[in-house]
């Protein structure tokens, strides 16, 4: 079972309360839908699509949630580290394929992000106008967690770039 069938086979208020009935212990048709509120041919419909999905077992006779469907689900739609063994843990943590994905709270792990960013995206000693340090921060925040100029605020404040007359460059 994929992420997606599971969010898709829950994505039904009906299917929802149906699941939650068996989880809490309801083993028939019946009991589902005195637990749930819901008619017992809304209930057959619901675990039908249930099982389905995987997530509802009916070995004899019996309903029961398919804990072991459940947790396959969960591993195997974690996001894969694609970072390179031996790469920084806050790297790994804040980037996820070249993106930023967070900003470190602690100044610390946010200096340590900020200068692999300044390494990757600009050359020592060459100098940039503020339209291609914005052009070069860009891609780094596609995911949202933060946007260029509060970036490049941060990297004039750590002192790895620095900015005179609009001009940026990279010590």
């Amino acid at each position: 079972m994929t992420a997606h069938a599971l969010a898709g086979a829950l994505a039904d208020d009906g299917r929802r309360r149906i699941f939650a009935a068996i989880v809490l212990g309801a083993t028939s048709v019946a009991g589902v839908a005195e637990r749930a509120g819901l008619p017992a041919r809304v209930v057959l419909t619901g675990v039908r699509r249930l099982t389905d999905a995987g997530l509802v077992t009916g070995a004899d006779g019996a309903l029961a949630a398919d804990g072991a469907a459940l947790t396959a689900a969960a591993r195997d739609s974690r996001p894969a580290d694609d970072a390179e063994p031996g790469v920084d843990p806050v790297l790994r943590t804040f980037l996820r394929a070249g993106v930023l994905v967070g900003m470190p709270a602690q100044r610390g792990r946010r200096r340590v992000l900020l200068a692999h960013i300044a390494e990757r995206s600009f050359e020592p000693g060459t100098r940039y106008p503020e339209r291609a340090v914005d052009d070069a921060l860009k891609p780094w925040c596609a995911a949202g967690g933060s946007d260029h100029a509060t970036l490049r605020r941060y990297l004039i404040d750590e002192r790895l770039l620095t900015r005179e007359h609009g001009i940026y460059q990279r010590l």
